[in-house]
């Protein structure tokens, strides 16, 4: 069975303070994007890398993605991430594959994370990678105030990638788009709210980052200069 990423690239730069989507921002020479492929691209394992991006932006993803041989579409993103999800899902040609979904906005990705998620879709149709809050976290009513307060050994924080078997996340986005009232957002959202499948959790990793504002990049400069001088 194969394991196809597909890479989510809609995003904006807005509050980064980009006149441009995040994912073309440079560093040495090479954009955010680039790293985020690189890792998958040169990731045994990994079979195919389908790229999700804004329509304006398809030709230039198309032109920076030339020379990888796992990239095998570039297509376009839709309104919100659901749809940006489900076009990419639906541009897969394979009947059944494994599916790891995955922000090109978080270019700290490491092996160890993917290798954790295909094993684990061995024994589980939905795999999400996720970090320990270090925080309290605090559940609000319509009025801004705290209505509970979870215990913080059973909650998670969500990072990508978020990894299905393709039959089960393609279920999931059908019945979604019948459902004018359907307010998820992400991926494990539709597992779970319109299939009674489990999703298990494994090790994110607490530098898996989705970038997002300018000081995130100079925490990715930061990184990426580190592993250059070991």
């Amino acid at each position: 069975m194969k394991n196809i990423v597909l890479l989510l690239a809609s995003g904006t730069g807005s509050r980064c303070g980009l006149e441009y989507p995040k994912q073309f921002a440079k560093i040495n020479g090479k954009t955010i994007l680039e790293y985020s492929i690189n890792i998958f691209e040169e990731h045994p394992l990994i079979d195919e890398i389908i790229i999700v991006t804004n329509k304006e932006y398809k030709n230039k993803v198309i032109e920076l993605t030339n020379s990888y041989k796992k990239v095998v579409k570039v297509v376009e993103g839709g309104k919100e991430r659901k749809d940006s999800s489900y076009n990419g899902v639906t541009a897969i040609d394979e009947i059944n594959a494994n599916v790891l979904i995955h922000d090109a906005a978080r270019p700290l990705i490491t092996e160890k994370i993917i290798n954790d998620c295909i094993d684990s879709l061995k024994t589980y149709s939905a795999v999400c990678a996720a970090v320990p809050s270090a925080d309290t976290i605090f559940v609000l009513d319509e009025d801004n105030n705290i209505e509970s307060i979870p215990n913080r050994k059973m909650v998670r924080r969500a990072q990508t990638p978020q990894c299905f078997r393709l039959s089960l996340i393609k279920d999931a986005h059908q019945k979604a788009r019948k459902d004018i009232n359907c307010s998820v957002t992400d991926d494990c959202g539709l597992v779970l709210n319109y299939t009674n499948e489990k999703i298990h959790i494994i090790d994110g990793d607490i530098d898996n980052i989705k970038i997002t504002y300018s000081n995130d990049i100079e925490f990715f400069k930061s990184k990426i200069s580190n592993k250059k001088d070991r």
